[in-house]
């Protein structure tokens, strides 16, 4: 199973004896099975003062978090976009791809769990929201025209039914366990299911985008949007039908309810009983 690791190097609420702000880097590993135990997974934190923010700083950390791992990583998620080209350097030093992300769900939970828990307890503290990455979407672009589905529909499925997930036919996808976020075996989780006699081929360039999030945007004309990698938006589809915007609306509630979580879902057809892709999705704000 493929090892990857969600980091994050940034300033903290804390200011050292120079009144400076401390920083420090936290790397957790991404579940990525729907039965991963997150408590398993392994995870590092180091703290450094700002004089020593560089490459050179973050690559020996690395170095140090991978000696101390079971595995290495195969590949490193990042949510923050201001410090990308120190994080290429230091990972590009160690030969290990990088990928900015927003599926750094069990890494934004440790955060917050710090920020409420942790930092508040050192002498130095600062109270306050500390800055997050948020930043605007770029502008929604077209789909390829070759990987356009030919249908697409809404469902829904019980949280407990992805238990069984790991037995189910996929070809492509990734997931994590719901226990991360607490949801009832009987909370509904919102899907969109595309249906594509090129599903394969849509299954495999969806694989290589770091799928986020889909959102409902309202606005005219009314949208499905497919969020990837660090900000980037694909437009799944142009919503016309009231009824059609309407089923939107209730897909972008069933969300809300559910944490965020939702799906994605990419089949040859309604009569398949496997997957070309499957891939369990939350909208998190990082």
């Amino acid at each position: 199973m493929t090892t990857i690791w969600e980091l994050d190097f940034y300033s903290r609420p804390i200011l050292d004896e120079r009144q400076k702000k401390l920083w420090e880097l936290l790397i957790c590993q991404s579940p990525i099975g729907i039965n991963d135990t997150t408590d398993s997974l392994y995870r590092y934190s180091e703290f450094t003062n700002s004089q020593e923010v560089n490459s050179i700083w973050l690559r020996s950390a690395i170095e140090k978090a991978i000696a101390q791992a079971p595995e290495p990583p195969e590949r490193i998620r990042f949510f923050r976009r201001q410090m990308n080209n120190m994080i290429t350097k230091a990972c590009g030093e160690l030969a290990i791809p990088i990928a900015l992300s927003r599926r750094t769900y069990l890494l934004n939970q440790w955060l917050e769990q710090r920020m409420e828990e942790v930092y508040p307890t050192y002498p130095g503290y600062q109270p306050g929201t500390n800055p997050s990455g948020q930043y605007m979407n770029s502008a929604p672009q077209p789909l390829p025209d070759a990987l356009i589905g030919e249908r697409w529909t809404f469902v829904s499925l019980e949280a407990g039914a992805f238990t069984e997930m790991s037995e189910w036919d996929i070809d492509f996808g990734e997931a994590f366990p719901l226990s991360m976020m607490n949801l009832a075996p009987l909370s509904a989780i919102p899907g969109l299911i595309i249906y594509s006699s090129r599903a394969q081929a849509l299954a495999a360039w969806m694989s290589g985008l770091e799928l986020a999030f889909i959102k409902f945007s309202p606005a005219s004309p009314a949208r499905l949007l497919l969020n990837t990698g660090g900000n980037d938006c694909w437009i799944l589809a142009n919503l016309s039908n009231p009824s059609t915007i309407a089923e939107a609306k209730r897909f972008s509630e069933a969300k809300s309810k559910a944490k965020e979580v939702h799906f994605l879902a990419v089949q040859s057809n309604p009569e398949s009983e496997s997957f070309a892709g499957f891939w369990l999705l939350q909208e998190i704000n990082v």
